[in-house]
């Protein structure tokens, strides 16, 4: 029983979630604020260390248009269901921690990507909390790879929070939503 619903965990749930967010998105008027700067540096070649919290990243695949980047996503069984998800939205996965074991792979892995013009999106507080807290590894990356942090949030006028372990906000259908992408750090 454990192995068929593993297999419709990894194998069919993550087509139909992204089948029924980008319907979703179709029905959200997205505005995007403060882009114009980070717009400018990614003509340029340019790329930064996005991050947002934990609870935010069910909509994050629409904030940057066009796809593109990774992100930093647990080895956990949790994480490699988001890391299918993301596919779909043309994003990549780095699996690790920075502070768990493995952890000097994927900061390799990380520093290597931004080397190379991707951007690396993180959530600063992490699955286990403490929420909308941000622990040191975002910064001391920041640091190493010489990259700008862009924090980056939305909002609804209208949303639904759920709590499947985690606090996510979810945008009910046909509502004003907006993506703050705020100063960069650097």
């Amino acid at each position: 029983m454990k192995t068929i619903k593993y297999f419709l965990l990894l194998n069919v749930l993550p087509p139909l979630i992204y089948v029924i967010l980008t319907l979703l998105r179709m029905t959200l008027r997205l505005e995007h604020i403060n882009k114009s700067a980070i717009q400018e540096e990614w003509g340029k070649g340019g790329n930064f260390i996005v991050c947002f919290w934990h609870g935010r990243l069910l909509m994050m695949p629409f904030a940057k248009e066009g796809g593109g980047g990774k992100v930093l996503i647990s080895r956990h069984r949790d994480g490699e269901f988001i890391a299918r998800i993301i596919r779909f939205f043309r994003l990549g996965s780095i699996r690790g921690s920075y502070r768990k074991e493995g952890s000097v792979s994927s900061l390799r892995t990380i520093l290597q990507d931004l080397k190379h013009s991707i951007d690396v999106a993180i959530t600063p507080d992490g699955p286990k909390g403490p929420r909308y807290k941000v622990k040191q590894g975002i910064i001391e990356l920041a640091r190493l790879s010489g990259r700008a942090i862009v924090p980056v949030s939305y909002g609804a006028s209208k949303k639904k929070l759920f709590n499947p372990g985690i606090i996510l906000s979810c945008p009910i259908p046909f509502q004003r939503s907006v993506f703050s992408g705020e100063t960069r750090s650097m």
